[in-house]
């Protein structure tokens, strides 16, 4: 009976030779020694005064951004856990285009948490449950604190999209919110009572040269093509656009064919026949009415010859997603026939024209009358610059949205944050076991907000979050929030620092359902792959490998 036992003891090996495997605490503990470290590395750019990242790749192109999903998207990053961490910017940045640095710190900072309280011997399903109850507390929370917005409120919209501007270093932020929420409520449309906006049909062009005061809004589409023939007028008034999904060109057989020609007579005869065709083609473009033509195809050398001769403004080559926006702002419909074009087919717009921009020619169809589809054009001193202001674009278009998607805005500056771990620490003294403790961490991580934008601003942080808790527990303190320009408290809701409240409740719903993902996981075990087994990702071996230039 002993021999028995004795055999029991034996390691049972089942892995290949060679392979790693972490199991336990060492296993949460590099979990979440990655997930800080992401989080760390974004951490410092939160805020109007936060700081930039350059991002060298290794072919030598430079990023320089505070966007935290585009670092985290450049980041250069294999540990299994860091990816997990990526995916919570990139899933904030899809679902409402803004607070994708909030989301990733917020993750880093719930595990941070978990950490002490997993060192306390808190085992890892209650600090899971504490958190399911502090996520779904706060989120009520945030909706209780909120305050109402329609579409016709442009000056708070405005308020909205500089708020998440001012995050981006863009200069020239307030003229370019002013023309995010114009081209917001220019694509609105109302559905079954509620708001609806396709960002898709908000073009964003971006040309280097000018200063980011030089940005327009056109009231229809950019398209960056140049008008395809020298003879053709530059500008057309009240113009009649054709869309044409089709080749003004003369197509070769489907199938293999061979013609044979003896004399000159039939080579002539040949080539007038080709010439005919095209001059059909265009004709059926003057016979509709058109004075402008927008060919997703070709259009031959002949084909443009004539199309100049009647004075029909024409571009060729142009993307599917531009025909598209083109639709939907001009009213036109996309023919992909060109022998069925008809009057009813063509959109209207008050001019068109070709202009010149930093030496490139760009064609702008502008004056559409109630367009659902627009473009904004940004420009901007240097690439790098204008790239900035294209995600500070993308975001505040994003948060507009956002907003009015739910009709629901709070206070910003890390008021909402302070007031809900205020409400959330009351919360935890009525739910009571260890569950509480971990409540107390998820209020304690909400408040990495506000202490950010505190070390942002020059601040003393830890001052500073004394000051804002005694704030938020005497009454009428509910907006007091950072000032980052001023470096003290103020009201927030008074200085118009104003965000949606779906950036708050999705960047908690995806922080905390990644730190529970993490948190489960009591293994890792290194996976079988085509080309043999065994290998891990750096830093999954025990050690901290793959750790090298992370900002701890």
């Amino acid at each position: 009976m002993a021999d028995n036992q004795q055999g029991y003891n034996q390691p049972v090996i089942f892995l290949t030779e060679g392979s790693k495997r972490v199991k336990g605490r060492d296993a949460q503990r590099i979990n979440i020694l990655i997930a800080k470290a992401v989080a760390n590395a974004v951490r410092s750019t939160l805020g109007p005064k936060g700081m930039d990242k350059m991002i060298v790749d290794d072919l030598g192109d430079i990023t320089i951004s505070n966007d935290g999903a585009t670092i985290l998207g450049e980041m250069s990053i294999d540990h299994p856990a860091g990816k997990m961490m990526v995916e919570v910017a990139k899933t904030q940045d899809s679902e409402v285009g803004d607070g994708t640095t909030t989301a990733a710190v917020f993750a880093g900072g719930l595990l941070e948490k978990a950490e002490k309280l997993l060192d306390d011997e808190i085992h890892p399903s209650v600090i899971i449950k504490g958190y399911r109850l502090a996520a779904k507390r706060a989120k009520e929370e945030y909706a209780d604190i909120s305050e109402a917005l329609n579409l016709k409120d442009s000056k708070t919209l405005e308020d909205i999209a500089l708020t998440s501007m001012t995050g981006k270093n863009a200069d020239g932020a307030q003229e370019l919110s002013r023309l995010v929420v114009t081209a917001v409520r220019q694509v609105a449309v109302e559905e079954e009572g509620k708001t609806v906006i396709d960002k898709e049909n908000i073009k964003v062009e971006k040309k280097a040269g000018g200063s980011m005061a030089d940005s327009e809004l056109v009231k229809g589409i950019i398209v960056d093509k140049e008008v395809v023939h020298s003879g053709m007028p530059k500008r057309i008034e009240d113009a009649k656009i054709a869309l044409v999904d089709a080749a003004f060109e003369i197509k070769g057989p489907e199938t293999d064919t061979k013609i044979s020609i003896s004399d000159p007579e039939q080579m002539q005869a040949f080539l007038e026949q080709e010439e005919k065709i095209l001059r059909d083609m265009v004709e059926t473009v003057k016979k509709a009415g058109a004075n402008v033509l927008v060919c997703q195809k070709g259009i031959d050398d002949i084909a443009q010859h004539y199309l100049a001769k009647e004075g029909v403004l024409a571009v060729r080559r142009v993307k599917k997603s531009d025909m598209d926006a083109l639709a939907r702002a001009t009213g036109a419909r996309v023919v992909s026939r060109i022998k069925d074009l008809s009057a009813q087919d063509l959109g209207k717009a008050q001019v068109v024209r070709e202009r010149k921009i930093a030496g490139d020619s760009m064609t702008f169809i502008e004056g559409c009358k109630n367009p659902k589809a627009v473009s904004l054009l940004i420009r901007g001193g240097t690439e790098h610059v204008i790239d900035e202001a294209e995600r500070a674009v993308t975001d505040a278009i994003g948060s507009t949205t956002a907003a009015l998607r739910d009709g629901k805005v709070l206070a910003g500056g890390g008021s909402c944050e302070a007031e809900v771990a205020h409400r959330l620490r009351n919360y935890a003294k009525t739910v009571g076991g260890r569950e509480q403790l971990a409540i107390e961490a998820f209020a304690e991580t909400l408040e990495i907000i506000p202490r950010t934008l505190a070390e942002t601003a020059g601040m003393d942080p830890l001052d500073t979050l004394v000051s804002l808790r005694s704030k938020h527990s005497a009454k009428g303190g509910q907006f007091i929030g950072v000032d980052v320009f001023a470096a003290k408290l103020e009201n927030m809701k008074s200085k118009k620092v104003l965000e949606p409240l779906s950036v708050k409740t999705q960047a908690i719903t995806s922080a905390t359902e990644v730190a529970e993902m993490l948190l489960r996981i009591d293994d890792i075990i290194a996976g079988s792959s085509k080309g043999g087994g065994g290998k891990m990702p750096p830093g999954m071996g025990g050690g901290m490998g793959g750790m090298e230039g992370m900002d701890m």
